[in-house]
């Protein structure tokens, strides 16, 4: 063991130079002290890891050390004195009294940076590919086997918007009826022909605010939504030989199509919402708008027919850290596909804008210094800024938190603001997870850790079905 030299602690991320695969295991001192350190043969008893007071918990300790999978002997240097716990497992070794433990190799789908903190002695549970190709089979084979008209209410209102209504226009209405999206209607044509949501907004507010410091009502008032799709393609470059503008196709469902096939629309197209549009005529005039389905709803047949029988699908029992599933923050040391964003409450509601944009997500956590979750700004936050003509600001000058305020002022009494995001744990199983999910409004789960709320990751619905049908 090392002499009395003490090395800084360790980042608990690093990663092996030797490009050994390392889980990162949570160790635990439960006796108080005052200085309380960890070494082990996981780093070759050459340092000492310096372990944190848990918070309310004055004789509880933790750390977090990146351990290759094998058998490991590890001891506590508290208060200057080596001592082992005697709750965990332990045998006399080279030093003396020692607690030991043994990890298991990663599974090989699973991605690192998604790996939590594993108690000790707990290894990552999985199940074969044959269970995971019969549990995805049979659910493929009842979303085939159920109808959109099973997602119809019994009843309910479906706002829809004229395409020659003003933006500004537009813009309040979405947001006196608390509504993201809304379906739009083309008299001359007599048909739906797209939709306007939250995300149009943003991009609206970000071309129209690079003509000045602040937005004019006379600036939104002059785009109707008509105008602003068509500028919007030609800026996309999609126009003809003529240079006139190619509209897009309305991305529909009618009732009688099956719930694969619309799951299958949602993570195809990258949308939130589909419109359920029926006509008794072949040329499908006189169209009806009867719902605006959702991923969540469809997650709810799912749930309300698996839930009953989850014991015979051990992929709903897994733990989400143990399959690939969301959207995870790196460890320090390790490199991810898909960078993580996050917000501090100070940050310009401009950047919250452009990352939304650029990363290409509906939402983002707001955390404190910490990384501690403390809200979550969507894309359908947007719409508040229609109350008192937010939008007139300047967006650089107001910050995440005063746009929330609006959004929060807005909000209906009943419906707190707490309602609109939820938090997971990474020790839940994929049904608890599908369970939220399928809460109507309820679009992400924010991955957070047990007592500090620090931000792990993020699931959408999307991550799920991609998951769900393989």
């Amino acid at each position: 063991m090392f002499g009395s030299d003490r090395n800084p602690a360790r980042d608990a991320g690093r990663v092996s130079t030797a490009g050994m695969v390392l889980l990162p295991i949570q160790f635990t001192w439960p006796h108080g002290g005052d200085d309380v350190s960890i070494s082990g043969s996981f780093n070759g008893w050459t340092e000492l890891v310096r372990m944190s007071q848990v918070e309310g918990c004055p004789n509880v300790f933790k750390a977090v050390c990146a351990v290759p999978h094998g058998s490991h002997e590890y001891k506590f240097f508290v208060d200057g004195e080596w001592r082992h716990d005697e709750q965990q497992p332990h045998r006399n070794g080279e030093y003396g009294i020692v607690n030991t433990f043994d990890t298991l190799p990663v599974p090989a789908e699973v991605s690192q940076h998604q790996v939590p903190a594993v108690i000790l002695n707990q290894t990552i549970p999985r199940i074969s590919e044959e269970d995971l190709r019969a549990s995805r089979y049979q659910i493929s084979a009842f979303l085939a086997a159920h109808t959109v008209y099973e997602l119809l209410p019994e009843s309910g209102k479906v706002v829809a918007l004229a395409v020659d209504l003003p933006v500004k226009q537009a813009f309040h209405i979405l947001a006196e009826q608390g509504i993201p999206v809304a379906p739009l209607w083309d008299f001359y044509k007599g048909k739906f022909v797209g939709v306007i949501s939250a995300s149009d907004f943003i991009l609206i507010l970000r071309q129209l605010g690079n003509h000045g410091s602040t937005l004019t009502e006379e600036e939104l008032e002059t785009h109707t939504i008509s105008a602003w799709k068509e500028g919007k393609a030609r800026r996309n470059g999609l126009v003809d030989g003529h240079g006139r503008p190619i509209p897009r196709h309305l991305i529909f469902a009618g009732p009688g199509d099956n719930l694969k096939d619309l799951a299958l629309k949602f993570l195809q197209n990258g949308v939130a919402t589909i419109p359920v549009i029926h006509s008794s005529l072949e040329d499908g005039s006189f169209p009806q708008l009867l719902h605006l389905a959702s991923l969540s709803g469809i997650l709810k047949c799912v749930c309300r027919y698996f839930k009953h029988c989850s014991g015979s699908f051990p992929m709903l029992q897994l733990p989400i850290y143990a399959i690939p599933l969301g959207t995870w923050v790196p460890r320090i040391g390790e490199s991810s596909s898909r960078s993580f964003a996050m917000l501090r409450p100070t940050s310009s509601l401009s950047s919250a804008l452009n990352m939304l944009v650029q990363a290409r997500v509906s939402s983002i956590p707001i955390v404190d210094d910490n990384d501690s979750l403390l809200d979550i700004y969507s894309r359908s936050d947007i719409t508040a800024l229609a109350k008192g003509r937010a939008y007139t600001h300047n967006l650089n000058e107001m910050t995440v938190y005063q746009a929330l305020q609006l959004g929060q002022d807005s909000n209906s009494p009943y419906e707190p603001r707490t309602q609109r995001f939820q938090m997971c744990l990474h020790t839940d199983t994929l049904l608890k997870v599908m369970e939220q999910l399928a809460n109507p409004g309820v679009r992400r789960l924010v991955i957070v850790e047990a007592g500090s709320n620090r931000v792990e990751g993020i699931i959408s619905l999307s991550d799920v079905f991609r998951f769900l049908l393989g």
